[in-house]
């Protein structure tokens, strides 16, 4: 079986072998960029990459400007890495299309383990079951949703977030089940990181997004 490619990307040549070392371990197959630049060249000369940790702040191409032009062709799975810890950076990475945000310093293996994490949930979908309610067709093998017949474009997170409300329907869900169901590791953000993906994933759902109630002072409940 072929490996997984995971492309790191960090101007600091420490911290890419640091996460690199951990990564080969678990036997993944890991491409290094040292700028933003080389990191968008390399991801659409490869084609084949599974998820990429990324650095913010870099030389000639920073890591904002990285997701936009990875998200304007591909939804890969992307990691953020960075050494602010400001909220307001943290959601202009989730807003931008990121499906996680580590600030740095971070212990390699919890990296390790979300990396873990979002492959499975990405890779390991052939036994799972389409989901229809109410005019809304979730496929997790194809990794799609459509809404009245016409498929709509969510981010990983979105999609992994969808899917857990509508296999849960009917069911009161407090923010820290859905924290620890969707993200599937002990997060260290708050309740806004769910308000802001649910926010986003309404707006996306046009009138479909009425499905998902708001239970005040708990969390959301899906009810088609």
């Amino acid at each position: 079986m072929d490996q997984i490619k995971i492309l790191v990307v960090d101007d600091e040549s420490r911290m890419r072998k640091l996460v690199s070392d951990f990564l080969i371990k678990k036997n993944y197959a890991v491409i290094e960029a040292a700028d933003g630049q080389e990191a968008v060249d390399i991801f659409f000369d490869t084609k084949d990459i599974s998820l990429i940790i990324l650095d913010v702040m870099m030389p000639r191409m920073d890591g904002w400007q990285v997701v936009r032009e990875i998200r304007n062709y591909s939804k890969v799975p992307i990691i953020m890495l960075t050494a602010k810890a400001e909220e307001r950076d943290e959601l202009q990475g989730f807003n931008l299309g990121v499906d996680e945000y580590i600030s740095k310093p971070f212990s390699p293996k919890i990296l390790v383990a979300r990396v873990d994490a979002i492959l499975r949930r990405s890779n390991a979908l052939d036994t799972e079951n389409r989901i229809e309610l109410g005019g809304i067709i979730l496929d997790e093998s194809a990794h799609s949703v459509k809404i009245d017949g016409n498929e709509i474009e969510l981010s990983f997170k979105e999609f992994e977030l969808l899917a857990y409300f509508m296999k849960n329907q009917g069911i009161a869900l407090s923010r820290e089940k859905i924290l620890n169901n969707v993200w599937n590791y002990d997060y260290f953000g708050d309740a806004r990181t769910i308000d802001t993906h649910v926010k986003k994933l309404r707006a996306k759902m046009g009138e479909k997004g009425e499905c998902i109630k708001t239970i005040w002072g708990m969390g959301y409940k899906f009810e088609a």
